[in-house]
Formats: C-alpha cells, sequence, structure tokens
C-alpha cells in the first residue's frame, strides 16, 4: 500500500494529485490519500480529509512507500517506522506555501541518505518511484537530535 499524504495546510496541492494520477508506477498500486484542504476525488484513490494522529500512524505503519509534502511530521512520523519516504515540497511560486523552506528541508534529509525528494522541472515521479525501491536508504535514529536542532534554527 502507498500512502500520499498533503498536511494540514490551508493551500491547495494540485500538482501533488496530478503527480500521482499520472504515475505509471502507481497504476497498480493500493493508494490512500490524505488531501486535507486540496479538492481532489478519484474513483481509484481513497482518500480523506483529516484523521486522528493514532489513525494516521496505522496508515503509515501499514504502508510500503510514503509519498507526502515536504512537512516534517509526516516525514519523521514515516522515517521513525522505517518507511521508506518520497517528498514533494509545497513550493511558493505555485501558491502552494508562504515560502519555500520544505526545499530546505528535503534537501537536508536527502543529502544525509533518509529520503528521496522530488526536484521541481527535473524528476518524475516515476524514476523516483523506481529508484526507491532499489535503494537502501539510511535508517533514521531517533536519538540523533541534529534536525530538531535544524529546525529550531529555522523557526
Amino acid at each position: 500500500m502507498v500512502l500520499v499524504t498533503v498536511g494540514t495546510q490551508k493551500q491547495q496541492f494540485n500538482r501533488f494529485f496530478d503527480l500521482i494520477k499520472k504515475s505509471k508506477e502507481l497504476k497498480k498500486e493500493k493508494i490512500i490519500a490524505q488531501i486535507g484542504y486540496t479538492k481532489f476525488e478519484s474513483k481509484r484513490i481513497s482518500t480523506f480529509e483529516f484523521i486522528p494522529l493514532d489513525e494516521m500512524d496505522k496508515y503509515i505503519s501499514e504502508a510500503d512507500l510514503v509519498i507526502t509534502h515536504g512537512g516534517v511530521g509526516t516525514i519523521f512520523s514515516a522515517l521513525k517506522k522505517n518507511k521508506k519516504v518520497i517528498a514533494i515540497p509545497r513550493l511558493e511560486k505555485y501558491g502552494e506555501h508562504i515560502n519555500d523552506h520544505q526545499i530546505e528541508i528535503c534537501e537536508e534529509l536527502e543529502k544525509e541518505g533518509y529520503i528521496l525528494y522530488y526536484k521541481d522541472g527535473i524528476d518524475t515521479l516515476d524514476k523516483l518511484i523506481k529508484k526507491i525501491k532499489n535503494t537502501k536508504l539510511k535508517q533514521y535514529d531517533t536519538t540523533d537530535h541534529r534536525y530538531i536542532d535544524i529546525l529550531r534554527k529555522e523557526i
């Protein structure tokens, strides 16, 4: 099962769901999607807007792959459960967020070997899905507080 999630920001994230719908690699996968405030409907993809955190944790635990926006909450929840993560950062230029801080988060996590992230205009989602299937990502050490320190500086 593939879990896709866009978080709780009120801005639409249609670009994210366009990538999911167009993916050939996801055609045969069972997909569950947290759509938040984004207006998205699909006959093939099971969707919900918001659920309690314990239910989201259950979906993360069951997922083989998590495709998410570049928010730290979902990324770290998935990493703590040793899930493979592809992040698609929300971008200011598309009105998906107020700035591009999600790119900075994703760049750092990919550089350290924890996730793969979608680079707008460079990557295809299918390329990343194929790559992640054959990539051994670094397991997140919950005792390593470097990322909390980085996030504190950003905030």
